[in-house]
């Protein structure tokens, strides 16, 4: 049972990881009107913490997921 509640505490910790890094994935920056050119914002999408938190999240599911089997096997055998 302890395997599993520190499985959930490393879940946890991951999915806040991946949250993260996404965010440091999008980058908009905005651009002032220039002439007769209006202002706009662009969106900048950076591959490596993007695909940094598709991978935190995948760690982050599959510790949810053994927790979830550790804990139910433990009380089964209890």
């Amino acid at each position: 049972m302890v395997v599993a509640l520190g499985e959930v505490v490393g879940a946890v910790v991951a999915l806040l990881l991946a949250v993260l890094s996404w965010n440091r994935g999008i980058v908009t920056t905005a651009f002032a009107p220039l002439g007769e050119m209006p202002a706009f914002e662009a969106t900048r999408y950076v591959g490596p913490w993007l695909v940094l938190a598709a991978f935190l999240a995948t760690v982050a599911g599959l510790l949810g997921i053994d927790a979830v089997t550790r804990a139910l096997r433990s009380t089964a055998a209890k």
